[in-house]
């Protein structure tokens, strides 16, 4: 259901049965890349929920997925960055799943020190992002972004 025909509290707006099947196809060509995770953290949203929980039962790492506040719409990323940051032992690969446009600011954040860079971030799209050492502020360089559409293609 999309967001102009929700009347209700939009962290319960369901993903869309679309939107599951479109994912389900990511999720294959995810498989298909060969991407692997320490740790799957979602919005707990419904729709970055059943988004994680796809992914995760597609990949077979139900075992590593979690949930934080900090990746809602009205999420802190300096608060995000500082619990992930914080993590023993410290995870080298982690997928989020969020809420635009929150996920383009951090994308922007932790590549240009800056929240402010248009990144047209899709729904259902992957970024890979190279962190040395993950801090609040410029830390990453950009590897890749594909787009749902991308990723169906590899599937």
């Amino acid at each position: 259901m999309e967001r102009e025909d929700w009347n209700k509290d939009d962290a319960l707006r369901p993903l869309t049965r679309e939107g599951e099947k479109q994912l389900a196809r990511v999720a294959r060509a995810m498989k298909k890349m060969g991407l692997e995770f320490d740790l799957i953290l979602s919005s707990p949203y419904e729709r970055a929920k059943k988004t994680a929980e796809i992914v995760a039962e597609k990949l077979k790492l139900a075992k590593q997925l979690k949930f934080a506040e900090e990746l809602s719409c009205v999420g802190d990323a300096e608060k995000l960055i500082n619990q992930l940051a914080a993590l023993k032992p410290q995870p080298e690969n982690v997928l989020l799943a969020g809420h635009e446009p929150y996920l383009s600011g951090l994308i922007s954040l932790l590549i240009f020190g800056d929240a402010g860079a248009q990144i047209d971030f899709k729904k259902a799209a992957l970024c890979k992002l190279k962190v040395e050492r993950l801090r609040y502020g410029q830390c990453a360089r950009l590897c890749w972004l594909l787009t749902p559409k991308q990723m169906e293609l590899m599937a």
